[in-house]
Protein backbone atom coordinates (compact mmCIF):
# COMPACT_ATOMS: atom_id res chain seq x y z
CA UNK A 1 0.00 0.00 0.00
CA UNK A 2 1.07 3.22 -0.99
CA UNK A 3 1.04 6.19 2.04
CA UNK A 4 0.92 8.52 -0.08
CA UNK A 5 -1.49 8.03 -3.44
CA UNK A 6 -1.18 11.40 -5.99
CA UNK A 7 -2.70 11.76 -9.28
CA UNK A 8 -5.42 13.15 -11.63
CA UNK A 9 -9.35 13.03 -10.60
CA UNK A 10 -12.45 11.30 -12.51
CA UNK A 11 -15.61 12.97 -10.19
CA UNK A 12 -18.75 11.53 -9.77
CA UNK A 13 -22.21 12.59 -7.80
CA UNK A 14 -24.05 10.66 -5.14
CA UNK A 15 -25.03 7.33 -5.35
CA UNK A 16 -23.19 5.43 -8.02
CA UNK A 17 -24.46 1.76 -8.19
CA UNK A 18 -22.47 -1.37 -7.97
CA UNK A 19 -25.34 -2.10 -11.09
CA UNK A 20 -23.56 0.52 -13.09
CA UNK A 21 -19.64 0.07 -12.31
CA UNK A 22 -19.94 -3.72 -13.53
CA UNK A 23 -23.09 -5.20 -14.53
CA UNK A 24 -24.40 -8.57 -13.69
CA UNK A 25 -23.96 -9.83 -16.87
CA UNK A 26 -19.89 -9.78 -16.66
CA UNK A 27 -20.08 -11.16 -13.11
CA UNK A 28 -18.22 -14.44 -14.84
CA UNK A 29 -14.97 -12.82 -14.59
CA UNK A 30 -13.09 -12.59 -11.93
CA UNK A 31 -9.67 -11.18 -13.54
CA UNK A 32 -9.32 -7.31 -12.82
CA UNK A 33 -8.41 -6.25 -16.59
CA UNK A 34 -11.37 -8.16 -18.29
CA UNK A 35 -13.60 -6.66 -15.83
CA UNK A 36 -12.29 -2.96 -16.28
CA UNK A 37 -12.84 -3.31 -19.84
CA UNK A 38 -16.83 -3.33 -18.75
CA UNK A 39 -16.37 -1.07 -15.89
CA UNK A 40 -18.56 1.84 -16.49
CA UNK A 41 -20.00 0.91 -19.34
CA UNK A 42 -23.67 1.74 -19.37
CA UNK A 43 -22.78 5.31 -19.03
CA UNK A 44 -21.57 5.41 -22.98
CA UNK A 45 -19.60 3.96 -25.26
CA UNK A 46 -15.79 3.88 -24.67
CA UNK A 47 -16.31 5.35 -21.04
CA UNK A 48 -14.11 2.37 -19.35
CA UNK A 49 -11.16 3.48 -21.98
CA UNK A 50 -11.54 7.10 -20.69
CA UNK A 51 -11.29 6.39 -16.90
CA UNK A 52 -7.62 5.24 -18.05
CA UNK A 53 -6.15 8.31 -17.85
CA UNK A 54 -6.93 9.27 -13.82
CA UNK A 55 -5.84 7.86 -11.21
CA UNK A 56 -8.51 8.70 -8.37
CA UNK A 57 -12.35 8.76 -8.50
CA UNK A 58 -13.95 11.59 -6.44
CA UNK A 59 -17.80 10.68 -5.48
CA UNK A 60 -20.11 11.95 -3.67
CA UNK A 61 -22.51 10.58 -1.23
CA UNK A 62 -23.39 6.39 -1.19
CA UNK A 63 -20.55 5.42 -3.43
CA UNK A 64 -21.16 1.68 -4.15
CA UNK A 65 -24.51 1.72 -3.46
CA UNK A 66 -27.18 -1.51 -4.97
CA UNK A 67 -25.95 -5.22 -5.53
CA UNK A 68 -23.30 -6.21 -3.25
CA UNK A 69 -21.07 -7.68 -5.53
CA UNK A 70 -17.61 -7.89 -4.78
CA UNK A 71 -16.33 -7.12 -8.69
CA UNK A 72 -17.29 -3.67 -8.40
CA UNK A 73 -13.46 -2.98 -6.54
CA UNK A 74 -11.87 -5.06 -9.02
CA UNK A 75 -13.43 -3.62 -12.04
CA UNK A 76 -11.92 -0.28 -10.39
CA UNK A 77 -9.03 -1.24 -9.89
CA UNK A 78 -8.49 -2.97 -12.93
CA UNK A 79 -9.05 0.47 -14.89
CA UNK A 80 -5.80 1.45 -12.72
CA UNK A 81 -7.29 3.24 -10.62
CA UNK A 82 -5.36 4.11 -6.94
CA UNK A 83 -7.77 4.95 -4.77
CA UNK A 84 -11.66 6.06 -4.32
CA UNK A 85 -12.73 9.48 -2.07
CA UNK A 86 -16.35 9.79 -1.37
CA UNK A 87 -18.51 11.73 0.76
CA UNK A 88 -20.02 8.16 2.48
CA UNK A 89 -19.72 4.39 0.82
CA UNK A 90 -22.42 1.71 1.08
CA UNK A 91 -21.11 -0.47 3.87
CA UNK A 92 -20.92 -3.81 1.38
CA UNK A 93 -19.01 -1.59 -1.18
CA UNK A 94 -16.53 -0.01 1.27
CA UNK A 95 -15.68 -3.69 3.06
CA UNK A 96 -15.63 -5.51 -0.38
CA UNK A 97 -12.79 -2.58 -1.56
CA UNK A 98 -11.08 -3.27 1.49
CA UNK A 99 -11.07 -6.88 1.44
CA UNK A 100 -9.71 -6.67 -2.61
CA UNK A 101 -7.17 -3.63 -1.89
CA UNK A 102 -9.16 -0.63 -3.21
CA UNK A 103 -8.05 2.42 -1.00
CA UNK A 104 -10.71 4.22 -0.33
CA UNK A 105 -11.65 7.50 1.90
CA UNK A 106 -14.61 8.88 3.59
CA UNK A 107 -14.33 13.03 2.73
CA UNK A 108 -16.61 14.67 2.84
CA UNK A 109 -16.18 18.40 2.11
CA UNK A 110 -13.72 17.22 -0.90
CA UNK A 111 -16.75 16.39 -3.80
CA UNK A 112 -17.95 20.07 -3.79
CA UNK A 113 -14.34 21.12 -3.50
CA UNK A 114 -12.87 19.47 -6.53
CA UNK A 115 -13.46 19.55 -10.80
CA UNK A 116 -12.41 16.87 -13.08
CA UNK A 117 -9.19 16.56 -13.63
CA UNK A 118 -7.42 18.27 -10.99
CA UNK A 119 -5.03 16.67 -8.80
CA UNK A 120 -5.28 15.72 -5.22
CA UNK A 121 -2.86 13.87 -3.18
CA UNK A 122 -4.08 11.55 -0.26
CA UNK A 123 -1.69 10.97 2.64
CA UNK A 124 -3.28 7.66 3.86
CA UNK A 125 -1.37 8.07 7.49
CA UNK A 126 -2.04 11.14 8.43
CA UNK A 127 -5.66 11.11 7.12
CA UNK A 128 -5.39 13.91 4.65
CA UNK A 129 -6.25 14.91 1.35
CA UNK A 130 -4.28 17.64 -0.19
CA UNK A 131 -5.85 19.71 -3.15
CA UNK A 132 -5.11 23.52 -4.19
CA UNK A 133 -3.20 24.58 -1.23
CA UNK A 134 -5.84 23.26 0.61
CA UNK A 135 -6.32 20.21 3.00
CA UNK A 136 -9.21 18.02 4.03
CA UNK A 137 -9.35 15.63 6.96
CA UNK A 138 -10.56 12.28 7.26
CA UNK A 139 -10.73 9.30 9.53
CA UNK A 140 -7.84 7.37 10.09
CA UNK A 141 -7.47 3.65 7.88
CA UNK A 142 -7.00 1.37 11.30
CA UNK A 143 -3.56 -0.55 11.69
CA UNK A 144 -5.77 -4.00 10.53
CA UNK A 145 -7.31 -2.18 6.96
CA UNK A 146 -3.37 -0.74 6.64
CA UNK A 147 -2.25 -4.17 7.31
CA UNK A 148 -4.84 -5.49 4.42
CA UNK A 149 -3.85 -2.98 2.00
CA UNK A 150 -0.26 -3.35 2.11
CA UNK A 151 -0.26 -7.08 1.94
CA UNK A 152 -2.71 -6.82 -0.81
CA UNK A 153 -6.13 -7.65 0.46
CA UNK A 154 -8.14 -9.80 2.51
CA UNK A 155 -7.00 -13.46 1.07
CA UNK A 156 -2.88 -12.15 1.66
CA UNK A 157 -3.63 -10.95 5.09
CA UNK A 158 -5.22 -14.64 6.23
CA UNK A 159 -2.67 -16.44 4.50
CA UNK A 160 0.38 -14.46 6.16
CA UNK A 161 -1.58 -14.63 9.51
CA UNK A 162 -1.96 -18.55 8.78
CA UNK A 163 1.84 -18.87 7.73
CA UNK A 164 2.31 -16.84 11.11
CA UNK A 165 0.48 -19.18 13.21
CA UNK A 166 -1.55 -16.81 14.34
CA UNK A 167 -4.95 -17.67 13.40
Amino acid sequence: MQAEIKGRIYKFGDNVNSDIIIAGRYLIYIDPAQLAEHAFEMLGEGFPARLHNFDILVAGRNFGCGSAREQASTAIKGLGIKAVVAASFARTFYRNAINDALPIVECADLCDAVAEGDEISIDLAKGVVSHAGRQYGFPGIPASVARILELGGLANYLKSTLEAGKL
